[in-house]
């Protein structure tokens, strides 16, 4: 089985995936032959074992084992698998010693790099709610913006991209794959991140609150995550409504579905 994507092409064996990415431009094939090997020295069974890897070719390569279990996305996450996730995630976190974490480069897609993004977004016409969103969270992050420069909350080891579809869940636990964005982050900032990922609403059924509750965030932990989903949620605004209304990757309502959850947040 091929998956062909916008980034890599990944090809699906019995035993093991073979990920060609399409470029290096992004380091994208480091990031993710990095992630594997620190995962299997410091929290082997999570994710994929790195098996071969060729980085600097025309294309870049990565060869990992094959995890089994069925994907999160798409389906009603029921009560044990969100515990499930909640502890692969905390293992995620903490795996990586803080004496390696401190020298990783920060993920792709962080506060920062979200807050340029959305600031500079020139937006086509849109439907009134999704420009009355847009007007409310510029408004917003204006005031905002510079919390994001501070230094990072409690440093963790990151993803970076909490689709629910790249969470596998075998009876038991779960485990998880796509690291090619992985870096430095903060916590509030990734469970923000799992929390207002599209994948969460608009084809599953997912339980924020009560995934959310697994975790014990400190006040500014709180201040953070809640301004972290905030930032999120315009970052999703701006990607859906960026998407090709011939060739749609999401239902028909979904881009005036995020607007009113960004307007949700900001009223919080």
């Amino acid at each position: 089985m091929v998956d062909q994507r916008h980034r890599h092409v990944v090809e699906i064996y019995p035993d093991k995936v073979i990920k060609r990415f399409r470029s290096r431009s992004r380091d994208e094939p480091y990031c993710e032959w990095r992630a594997l090997t620190l995962l299997s020295r410091h929290a082997p069974g999570l994710a994929p074992e790195p098996l071969q890897a060729e980085l600097y070719g025309d294309q870049p390569t990565v060869v990992m084992s094959r995890l089994g279990g069925s994907q999160l996305r798409g389906t009603r996450v029921p009560q044990d698998q969100i515990t499930a996730l909640a502890n692969a995630l905390t293992t995620l976190h903490t795996a990586v010693p803080p004496s390696v974490l401190t020298t990783l480069p920060l993920r792709r897609g962080h506060a920062v790099e979200l807050v340029e993004l959305v600031g500079a977004w020139a937006p086509e016409p849109a439907p009134p709610v999704v420009r009355h969103a847009m007007s409310e969270g510029r408004r917003w992050l204006e005031k905002e913006a510079g919390g994001f420069r501070a230094p990072l909350g409690q440093p963790v080891f990151g993803r970076g991209d909490s689709n629910l579809a790249n969470f596998l869940w075998d009876g038991s636990r779960v485990r998880m794959v796509d690291f090619e964005d992985s870096g430095r982050s903060d916590r509030a900032f990734e469970l923000a991140e799992v929390t207002e990922h599209v994948s969460t609403w608009v084809d599953s059924d997912f339980d924020h609150r009560a995934f959310l509750d697994h975790f014990d965030l400190g006040p500014s932990e709180r201040g953070r995550l809640g301004a972290a989903r905030r930032l999120l949620a315009l970052t999703w605004l701006r990607v859906l409504a960026g998407d090709d209304a011939d060739n749609p990757r999401n239902p028909p309502g979904t881009l005036e579905r995020q607007a009113e959850r960004v307007l949700e947040l900001l009223a919080a």
